[in-house]
């Protein structure tokens, strides 16, 4: 194989079994991690570029992944633009000069990425060195709402009212900030590429909150500014939200070589609104990882059938990993994947 199946599969190749990643692959519920926390915190790991690796390698080394996404968190990049940036334990992310004004968005500093990420670059590098041939390294990237939402916000959200309040009210200030999330979110999904990323995920998680007309006013143009800046590296993309199915011709539209499914709508319904041009990842629910294992294989043939052996298929969660899950139940999908022979041949 001339190139990591999960690479062919984006590009909508045929390949010998469905690749597989996770997203959260690398956390909580994997011992190896919770050592390494132990001893450092999240913004420690992602400082220094051997931990990094570190945390990245350990789901291939223990469940032999299709793809190794590159241990960070999608509000790095904000803390070089003079975001105060914490996590707090059981909670999450936190900002403590959040964005309500026009001065604010005016304050947010430009960032040089090769000087202020170069950890996250120089970890791209080291895994990329570490990697089997067969396993891609995906770099990924926060998307401009997403990253707006925890900048308005200060942090996690039930009902994003202060963001939706700072759209409506402000429109001309909030397509600014986008604007610069933009500028800065090219830039660094560029220099992953140049470090050896050979897919890039946008992770827009929270822009299923938003209804289409929403979508296609304050967001889509923003998004499709981000893949078309990337159409000249060689390195397929995939846009990913949360609850998006009622965008997902939208989100297809906006860019991306794959477009990421969540649970709630049938792989197959979900493909034929993202189009035939478009390869798809997705989209089993992460609680049916803490059902029994004939549960499990069940829920994944459900999916392989839906996809019905069409190249272009990744099969990874509708969203992330929880804490708790059993590692038992990602050797029970990985295996029920590799065993079904014609699961993704064209």
């Amino acid at each position: 194989m001339s190139e990591p199946r999960l690479v062919a599969a984006c590009r909508r190749q045929p390949v010998d079994y469905t690749p597989a990643w996770f997203m959260r692959q690398a956390g909580r519920f994997l011992p190896e991690y919770r050592a390494v926390r132990e001893k450092h915190t999240l913004l420690e790991i992602c400082a220094e570029p051997e931990l990094t690796a570190e945390v990245t390698l350990q789901p291939i080394r223990r469940f032999e992944m299709d793809g190794a996404i590159i241990f960070a968190d999608i509000l790095l990049p904000l803390v070089p633009m003079g975001i105060d940036l914490s996590f707090i334990p059981d909670v999450g992310p936190s900002i403590a000069n959040p964005i309500r004004t026009a001065e604010n968005v005016a304050a947010l500093r430009p960032v040089d990425v090769d000087e202020a990420l170069s950890s996250t670059f120089m970890a791209l590098s080291l895994v990329r060195a570490e990697l089997p041939a067969d396993t891609a390294l995906i770099g990924f990237a926060g998307a401009p709402f997403t990253l707006a939402s925890y900048l308005i916000e200060g942090g996690p959200t039930r009902n994003f009212i202060k963001t939706k309040s700072f759209m409506y009210h402000e429109p001309e200030t909030f397509r600014t900030l986008m604007e610069k999330l933009v500028t800065l979110t090219i830039a660094y999904l560029t220099a992953q590429a140049e470090a050896g990323a050979q897919v890039l995920q946008l992770f827009d998680s929270w822009v299923g909150y938003l209804g289409q007309e929403d979508y296609r006013r304050y967001i889509k143009p923003h998004s499709a500014a981000i893949f078309e800046a990337l159409r000249h590296l060689d390195c397929p993309t995939i846009h990913f939200g949360v609850g998006t199915g009622e965008l997902l011709e939208d989100i297809s539209e906006a860019g991306g070589d794959v477009i990421g499914l969540d649970w709630r709508v049938p792989l197959d319904e979900g493909w034929a609104r993202v189009g035939e041009g478009k390869a798809v990842q997705g989209n089993l629910d992460p609680a049916v990882l803490y059902a029994p294992h004939d549960f499990i294989r069940e829920r994944v043939q459900q999916i392989l059938t839906r996809a019905n052996g069409r190249p272009g298929h990744i099969f990874n969660l509708g969203h992330g990993v929880t804490p708790a899950t059993p590692m038992d139940s990602i050797h029970v999908v990985l295996d029920t994947l590799r065993s079904s022979t014609g699961a993704a041949v064209g």
